[in-house]
């Protein structure tokens, strides 16, 4: 397979000391594990974990699930407790801890309803940090915005199905003249291309008819002079799972999508599923960790998140001007919907929308 090619190693060493490992097979890595392990180590049911939600059960009369379920629950937030000093005052350090928290804990230890959805011993999971778009220049060299969780055995698509970025909700128009008539369409529904890129390999989303190979570009820029990349290749990246990957961990990759929105992927650990893990394969890939983004308010009220930005406003005194949608039909608009005065507007995704 194309995603299996290069070093043939099996086991991560550190090509660059404490900056990234050599290549290594994900695959082969996962099966050397389940080689040297005993099946008890494997497992995900443990005797212990088992034992620990009967006492509870009996205790408060509750079923098994609900017990180990509390226990994984008191466990993080007495750690949660242990690192900070109470308080009663809620400001804005209070709500970033408890923001943090409730990413954390969300699905520590929570099993299946249906068993066909309980991930199998000796599964891999890889963490991935994904950093801002480089086209944001205050964050793009800021600590990575969303750290995510996914199994060995997930595809790459689900990956990139999961990856939340407000370029995917933008909205292309100029809609001063008619604003009651923005687009039901996002830009992701529209343009759906996207691929990642790993060792040598340009992996594209082709699951869509309309979907083109954006890769095509830099490898015909690549060839062109002979540039030192070697020979790029391509694949679908419908066809592959994370197993199948040859990767270094800690060394920077690649996601693009929207045509021109770049982010970096990190990924900075690989290890083998234990029994307190979100056991639910269903919730993968699964965000573990999420940069907190102020929401920018709008210009009048200074309380809602602005939904328009006008361009060339004789009623604004700023150029960009940012307006929630009632500030901005109030301003703008009089009481039949008739335009006042000349102005641009566009609708307006905050970054903060995914807080």
């Amino acid at each position: 397979m194309a995603g299996s090619s290069g070093s043939g190693r099996a086991v991560p060493e550190y090509e660059v000391p404490e900056l990234h490992t050599r290549v290594f097979h994900v695959g082969a890595f996962g099966a050397l594990w389940k080689q040297h392990l005993q099946r008890a180590e494997l497992a995900v049911q443990g005797a212990a974990a088992q034992d620990g939600a009967a006492a509870v059960a009996e205790d408060l009369g509750c079923g098994l699930e609900t017990a180990a379920e509390l226990r994984a629950v008191c466990r993080i937030r007495k750690k949660a407790l242990e690192r900070r000093e109470e308080t009663i005052i809620v400001d804005r350090t209070c709500r970033q801890e408890t923001f943090t928290y409730e990413m954390e804990s969300h699905a520590i230890g929570k099993r299946p309803k249906k068993p066909a959805d309980l991930i199998e011993e000796g599964e891999l999971f890889l963490t991935l940090n994904i950093f801002y778009p480089v086209i944001f220049q205050k964050h793009k060299d800021h600590k990575p915005y969303q750290t995510v969780l996914v199994l060995g055995s997930q595809k790459l698509t689900e990956l990139r199905d999961s990856i939340s970025c407000v370029s995917d909700l933008q909205m292309g128009g100029e809609f001063s003249s008619h604003p009651d008539q923005a687009p039901e369409h996002i830009s992701k529904d529209l343009y759906k291309s996207a691929f990642f890129y790993f060792e040598g390999i340009f992996y594209n989303d082709k699951r869509h008819p309309e979907c083109r190979d954006l890769s095509r570009t830099i490898i015909e820029w690549s060839e062109s002079h002979d540039r030192g990349y070697g020979n790029l290749q391509t694949a679908k990246m419908e066809d592959y799972t994370f197993n199948d990957l040859s990767i270094k961990v800690g060394f920077p990759y690649f996601f693009c999508h929207q045509g021109d929105c770049e982010h970096i992927i990190i990924i900075t650990d690989i290890r083998l599923v234990h029994q307190d893990d979100c056991l639910d394969r269903t919730l993968y890939p699964l965000q573990i960790k999420k940069h907190w983004l102020w929401t920018r308010k709008c210009f009048v009220c200074k309380m809602y998140t602005a939904r328009w930005v006008t361009n060339e406003d004789s009623l604004a005194p700023e150029d960009p001007c940012f307006f929630c949608d009632v500030c901005f039909r109030m301003l703008h608009y009089d009481a039949e919907g008739n335009k006042l005065g000349e102005f641009l507007a566009y609708p307006y995704v905050d970054p903060g929308t995914f807080n």
